[in-house]
């Protein structure tokens, strides 16, 4: 849909009309907007929409109050960056604390608070429920803040269901609100088809199957459903320098009804979980090894097949004694230049190639959210993993059999980075060598394990924090990210690090946690002030090897990684049961 401009006052809204009980709120709003024929014809796109149920109205309010409210907004309230694993944004507070403000201080609020009112007003509510069907709506509870979306800012794919949030809306006020928002500034509501994966369970697909780019006054909704709503926001990719550019937008949430309010029904304690929930007892499937038992030391064959892959000082008795103790230490331990040069390097230099190739470095796609089929195909066929609401990254289709002790020469002497990865993949990270080089440093034996080859590709791809339930697990990430001219991945600007999180009990957010631009490499300072639970951080480099002791319980995942990198954030990522440990690790 092309953006809509700007309209001054016209006809087509409302005219001066003598007052009635409801004309104060029906003023507020797009001539004949609340009108029946108006919810008819809503309701039958709403009920006709896809992938779900949803509605989307052009011109929701008067536009003189609307340009006031903005005036307000950029006047006088205060936003606030926050940033988690699934999202970037500045907001505020809620806006139904404008209640509790002194009648002089909302003398600064006048439209503002008459939009927040007429929002939630009965005839509105009603309104709403004869589009969507929903049921009773709560005049108490209201949920509302106001978000801006400036350059980098992003909100990944969820179905907001948490509580008793029945309908979920936003209202656009992008600015500057007298020139068209285009799609390419990034930004859009991204909404996602699901698929059956079992008995009773959805899970949203890779990508999104509609795409609605802002425009002023536009006003969206649909019924907050676990496992059909799902739907993320594209990545802004313009700056506030360029034109006063942002994504401004009121947001929130019409509740069921609430204790004491007509319609209130006690909450199903058999509902299903949300996206949110799902994530807390995420566990993944690992591979069992065949041999029960591994070595607490290495081989002489263990270090000849070692040396095909590792720099050589990594499989020297006394540098492994030392990492050994190190890691008893501190439960972690990052390697660098791990990969032995010629084989480091051959595969970093067609790693970029790849990167260069699909336009990430120095390419045309400039400053533009890349298409989700971006970074796809080629060598390898490289499909996109999800769920979304989980994780999204890049793959290598190719299934290879784990050989253990073997490896193909002609891989080893290939200049393509797929063979070489599937080498790493398949034959070294799960081979009985290194699983008694693992054990021989972090005095564990490894009894299961999963391993893959994953590319985050710029402004598409992200974990999200999860952890396990029970049980230890041990984290093996070897960073193969491309090193460039313009490299700030260790500054935190295009995202991508590992991080470790202590649970946060009785949060809404899985993770929370300061800018990526105040991130360091390693643990975070004692002399902080600044508690946020972080336990490790890891950025992304190339040749990088990174082991954790995970606890059960603690939150783990990869910042989404910007549409501003230059470059995929690239690795191999394997995870590593580990049986009789106790909590002494992140």
């Amino acid at each position: 849909m092309a953006p809509l401009r700007s309209r001054s006052q016209s006809p087509a809204y409302p005219s001066k009309k003598a007052k009635t009980d409801t004309q104060p709120v029906l003023d507020c709003f797009a001539l004949g907007l609340l009108s029946d024929d108006s919810a008819r014809s809503l309701r039958n796109e709403y009920n006709t929409s896809e992938p779900y149920k949803y509605c989307k109205i052009d011109q929701l309010f008067d536009h003189t109050l609307l340009k006031n409210v903005k005036d307000e907004i950029l006047k006088e309230i205060r936003f606030t960056e926050k940033e988690t694993d699934i999202y970037k944004v500045h907001q505020t507070g809620d806006l139904a604390s404008l209640s509790y403000l002194t009648p002089e201080q909302l003398k600064l609020f006048p439209s503002l608070t008459q939009l927040r009112d007429a929002l939630y007003s009965v005839q509105f509510r009603q309104f709403i429920r004869d589009i969507t069907g929903c049921g009773p709506l709560s005049g108490s509870k209201q949920d509302m803040s106001v978000n801006s979306y400036k350059k980098g800012c992003h909100l990944l794919n969820h179905d907001d269901v948490i509580g008793t949030r029945r309908v979920s809306y936003i209202l656009y006020l992008p600015l500057p609100e007298t020139k068209p928002w285009l799609p390419e500034y990034g930004g859009a509501l991204e909404l996602y088809p699901v698929t059956p994966v079992g008995p009773g369970e959805l899970e949203p697909l890779p990508s999104p199957s509609k795409v609605i780019p802002p425009s002023w006054n536009q006003f969206i909704l649909f019924e907050v459903q676990p496992g059909h709503s799902f739907h993320s926001v594209e990545e802004v990719v313009v700056g506030t320098d360029e034109d006063g550019r942002q994504r401004l937008s009121i947001s929130g949430w019409f509740h069921k009804p609430q204790e004491g309010e007509e319609g209130y029904l006690p909450e199903d304690p058999n509902r299903q979980m949300s996206s949110l929930e799902q994530l807390s007892i995420a566990t993944t499937n690992l591979k069992p090894y065949h041999n029960s038992s591994a070595a607490t030391s290495i081989s002489a064959s263990d270090v000849s097949f070692l040396e095909q892959f590792l720099n050589p000082i990594y499989v020297q008795a006394k540098t492994i004694e030392k990492l050994a103790a190190r890691f008893a230490d501190e439960s972690s331990i990052e390697l660098h230049s791990f990969l032995s040069e010629q084989l480091g390097k051959t595969l970093e230099d067609g790693l970029r190639i790849r990167d260069t190739t699909d336009g990430y470095i120095n390419g045309a796609r400039g400053q533009t959210v890349p298409k989700h089929t971006s970074g796809l195909g080629g060598e390898g066929d490289w499909v996109a993993k999800g769920p979304p609401h989980k994780q999204r990254y890049a793959t290598p289709f190719q299934q290879t059999d784990h050989k253990g002790m073997s490896i193909s020469s002609s891989a080893m002497d290939s200049d393509s980075p797929t063979a070489i990865l599937n080498a790493l993949t398949n034959d070294l990270l799960p081979s009985a060598a290194f699983r008694n080089w693992l054990a021989a440093i972090s005095s564990l034996v490894p009894s299961g394990h999963y391993i893959e080859a994953r590319r985050f590709r710029p402004g598409l791809d992200y974990t999200l924090a999860r952890s396990e339930e029970k049980g230890a697990r041990l984290d093996v990430v070897l960073g193969l990210t491309p090193r460039t001219d313009k490299d700030k991945w260790d500054e935190g600007q295009w995202g991508g690090w590992q991080c470790y999180m202590a649970p946060h009990e009785g949060e809404d957010d899985p993770a929370v946690y300061r800018s990526g631009r105040s991130r360091k490499n390693g643990m975070d300072s004692e002399d902080s002030d600044d508690d946020d639970g972080t336990l490790l951080t890891s950025q992304p480099g190339f040749s990088k090897l990174l082991i954790v002791l995970r606890d059960s319980g603690v939150l783990h995942f990869v910042k989404y990684v910007s549409a501003e990198a230059q470059g995929s954030r690239w690795d191999i990522a394997g995870e590593f049961a580990v049986d009789g440990v106790e909590n002494s690790g992140y």
